[in-house]
């Protein structure tokens, strides 16, 4: 699942252009096409896209791209997507349901759902609550130290409750709990996981049971039908082949479900008042629980990220995106202009396609431009020597490094003529972690920003 920390680095600077708005015009069909056919035409950055629209006056999907190269079936809105880490919203909905039915407690400790030999960490006398899984504030990391894949294409597959509750019972927890923010699909999974057994079923029956159902959401599920197989827009990775599908039997709530544009939609009018549901007061519930991020303008509630006024008094975007091997999705929206967006993409890329949601949202924010094509020379590695042992490479992080004026071309360092910074992109991380012999294990001056 992609991490939302990606996302707020790459889109912190347009907070302020997302925010102050007056009238917002949201793209026509026509514009969204266009941006939709550059995306996957000009930038290479998809196989196929679905975006879906409600606002006051309805709903409308608009799409590109097909399901694969040489199937050419056109996508629509009852095309299912993985929606990867979107289905934390679904887990914190089951969360505040679950509330308003008097069956659990925010407050509760995640521990008096888990079997009584089954040690959660805990920090100062504190217990982690459900609450603080929903808002990511746990204290517990983004993964646990013991997801060890046999197969690295579907890395949750093998993952075991005894496995899970194994890490659980070693864990020790590094700050405060409630403290800070800090993502954590191990977090995610864990409540939905929580939560599942507390009402005595499996996390796919309870979200049929309470979410979906209720909702009308026929084609949003973890467990594919054969008619909804034929409906799958198999997914791709980042050089557009094709991938396995990823399963996650016991962290389902941090990010199993798949679903459609027409779905997702149908879940946005609830949320909106558009579509009159027993589940309004959870909805509104998930928002009234918010806690800051570290990052100025943006908070989590349960559940979902919202942008919101400088002072925080007004909310502008309420949102969450997810990723998994081979899809990208987004999925949010507006409270003051009732807009919402979806935007499902069978194919991953470390751009996602969460700008696009937020320029149709508010098409002052802008759109992402294709990376700069940069220059690579070579040179003797020799030369690395004298770096060697400055600063560690943080691993599958975005980073910045000031080198001089050398670059590797061989082993995939990258050379930008106009200033003297070397971009590695994830697939260079990864890389190096594959074939750690090609490169130096330590490297200078590493930072997480330009200068």
């Amino acid at each position: 699942m992609t991490s939302s920390r990606r996302f707020l680095l790459t889109f912190g600077l347009l907070l302020v252009a997302t925010g102050a708005l007056a009238q917002v015009t949201v793209p026509s069909d026509s514009d969204i096409r266009k941006i939709l056919v550059d995306r996957i035409d000009v930038q290479h950055q998809g196989v196929g896209i679905v975006v879906g629209v409600i606002e006051p006056a309805g709903r409308r999907v608009v799409t590109y791209g097909t399901f694969d190269k040489g199937d050419d079936r056109v996508l629509n809105g009852d095309t299912l997507f993985e929606i990867g880490s979107a289905t934390k919203v679904f887990t914190s909905l089951l969360l505040t349901d679950a509330v308003q039915r008097g069956e659990v407690a925010l407050t509760d400790p995640v521990s008096k759902y888990l079997p009584a030999d089954v040690t959660v960490p805990e920090r100062g006398g504190r217990k982690i609550t459900l609450q603080d899984l929903a808002t990511h504030t746990s204290g517990l990391p983004r993964l646990p130290s013991n997801l060890a894949p046999k197969d690295p294409a579907n890395p949750y597959a093998d993952y075991t409750v005894r496995m899970l509750y194994a890490f659980l019972s070693t864990y020790h927890l590094s700050r405060d709990i409630g403290s800070q923010y800090e993502y954590s699909n191990l977090g995610a999974g864990l409540l939905g996981y929580a939560l599942a057994r507390q009402a005595g079923l499996d996390y796919e029956t309870l979200v049929r049971t309470r979410i979906t159902e209720a909702l009308a959401m026929k084609s949003t599920v973890i467990t594919l039908s054969e008619p909804l197989k034929q409906r799958l827009a198999p997914g791709h990775d980042e050089k557009r082949q094709r991938v396995e599908n990823w399963d996650l039997p016991v962290l389902a709530g941090a990010g199993a479900i798949r679903s459609t544009a027409n779905d997702l939609l149908a879940f946005l009018a609830a949320n909106l008042g558009y579509a009159k549901s027993s589940l309004a007061p959870a909805m509104a519930a998930q928002l009234a629980v918010r806690h800051p991020t570290g990052t100025a303008g943006l908070e989590i509630a349960l559940g979902w990220h919202l942008f919101t006024s400088p002072s925080g008094g007004i909310v502008w975007q309420v949102w969450h995106n997810g990723g998994t091997g081979g899809y990208r999705s987004f999925i949010g929206f507006d409270p003051r202009t009732k807009t919402g967006v979806v935007v499902l993409s069978n194919m991953t890329t470390s751009a996602g396609v969460d700008d696009i949601g937020l320029h149709v949202l508010n098409p002052a924010a802008p759109l992402l431009q294709p990376a700069k094509a940069r220059v690579a020379v070579v040179v003797d590695p020799k030369l690395l020597d004298a770096y060697a042992g400055l600063a560690p490479l943080p691993a599958r992080e975005r980073v910045l490094l000031h080198l001089g004026a050398i670059a590797l071309d061989a082993a995939g360092w990258a050379y930008d003529k106009d200033r003297a910074y070397y971009t590695f992109l994830l697939d260079i991380v990864d890389r190096i972690e594959a074939e750690p012999k090609t490169l130096p294990s330590r490297l200078p001056h590493a930072s997480s920003s330009t200068p």
